[in-house]
């Protein structure tokens, strides 16, 4: 399939989705239609993680303001939030590479993946409010992610923050440097996520989803039945644990 905006790619069970309109990688309709078919298809495959990084020298300065007017903005709050829906049908871990600013509908995307990896350079802010609008994705995950009285004031006063204060509130996994950003994050996502079996990725990410959005008896019930109904069923789960007892490196058939 022929993108404009994006690059798509999958190696290794490793999908990618690179935002590809630089210099600050501004999502307009289009773009984020071509988003929403990529990442439509990787929902059809098995994959161990999914990575959204970017081209330019920003993550995604966010959602065009142009596209914001009477006769667009229908369209493009609808076309910009099935993106969300899309990635939370992502059964595979999603990783954000933030080797930039993430600013408004960009720091969305960024926050609403599993995992940020972020440069020292990175910013990120939802700066909406100084143009009169508000964020509805971050108004409805930040209070999720980090304390709440933080989470209001980082929307309602626009405030762009770094990468070490992102870290501090939990909104980033881990800060790289600049000069090695792309090599050190391709090595964590190969040495920390790659290597292991993506149906028992898939099923562990399935079971923390169950344990944060309900409470304790409701969600170990669930968690219960994915474990000994679904995980004990596969090939991989088995391979696991003989080669801990054998004293050796599991070969996954990732079934």
């Amino acid at each position: 399939m022929e993108y404009k905006y994006i690059v798509v790619d999958e190696k290794d069970m490793i999908g990618r989705i690179t935002f590809n309109r630089p210099p600050v990688n501004i999502l307009n309709i289009e773009m984020m239609e071509e988003i929403n078919k990529a990442l439509k298809e990787f929902q059809k495959k098995k994959l161990k993680v999914l990575l959204i990084n970017a081209i330019g020298r920003a993550f995604s300065a966010g959602v065009d303001v142009s596209d914001h007017t009477k006769d667009k903005v229908n369209e493009m709050i609808q076309v910009f939030h099935e993106i969300f829906t899309n990635l939370s049908k992502i059964h595979a871990p999603t990783v954000a590479l933030v080797n930039g600013a993430a600013l408004g509908g960009g720091c969305e995307v960024a926050m609403f993946c599993d995992i940020v990896i972020a440069s020292e350079k990175s910013k990120f802010g939802q700066p909406e409010i100084k143009v009169g609008v508000l964020p509805p994705v971050a108004a409805a995950i930040f209070p999720k992610l980090i304390w709440s009285k933080k989470a209001l004031e980082l929307i309602v006063t626009g405030e762009i923050i770094g990468a070490n204060e992102a870290k501090d509130l939990g909104l980033v996994n881990h800060i790289l440097p600049v000069d090695t950003f792309e090599v050190e994050a391709e090595k964590f996502v190969t040495e920390k996520l790659a290597s292991n079996s993506a149906v028992v990725m898939q099923l562990t990410k399935r079971a923390f989803l169950e344990g944060a959005t309900q409470n304790y008896a409701d969600s170990i019930k669930k968690i219960e039945d994915i474990y000994l109904k679904e995980l004990m069923k596969t090939s991989d789960a088995y391979e696991g644990l003989a080669a801990f007892l054998e004293k050796r490196q599991p070969i996954w058939k990732n079934e």
